[in-house]
């Protein structure tokens, strides 16, 4: 990548938690370690093997969601060290993404139909989510809505807003 697009990154970086968020999490390794995490896999050994993933690429990844704060490691194991990895509550609050990702994918990415869904881990039934309003309690229809300002927005963001009309913060 070069200067002026690195430059652009960082500005979005500080002005976007869209794009922090994906600093965050990381890449697609990333997200299929927490897909894997979510579906009951905790050890090393059992990610590497689910995953097919090469050794180092796992030992990084691992280390950089460990950091970024979305899981803790255990040492369940002395002689020779042995870790379990486990979601934290900042791991568990990006599983419904996770669940819209792959939904997304059933429906735009998966030529030969539908390969993964969801079910309840108790009754083994489908399990369908939407996205809803908490004021309201219906369904987010997003073609409806727009990105606007929050209470954190630097100067320069707020320019920009108003600039093309649009909100610095929600109505109440």
């Amino acid at each position: 990548m070069n200067e002026k697009n690195n430059a652009l990154c960082e500005k979005h970086r500080d002005m976007c938690s869209i794009s922090r968020s994906i600093d965050k999490i990381g890449d697609s390794w990333s997200l299929l370690i927490l897909r894997d995490l979510s579906n009951g896999l905790s050890k090393y050994e059992e990610l590497k093997n689910s995953l097919e993933i090469p050794p180092a690429t796992l030992s990084k990844r691992l280390s950089a969601l460990v950091g970024e704060g979305l899981l803790t490691k255990e040492i369940y194991q002395d002689n020779p060290p042995r870790a379990k990895y486990v979601l934290t509550d900042i791991g568990k609050d990006f599983l419904p993404v996770l669940a819209i990702i792959m939904m997304w994918g059933n429906k735009h990415a998966s030529p030969n139909g539908i390969d993964t869904q969801l079910v309840d881990s108790k009754t083994h039934k489908k399990v369908v989510p939407i996205i809803v309003d908490r004021e309201t309690g219906k369904e987010i229809d997003f073609t409806k809505i727009i990105y606007a300002g929050g209470p954190a927005n630097s100067p320069g963001k707020i320019k920009r807003l108003k600039e093309r009309g649009i909100p610095l913060n929600a109505a109440k």
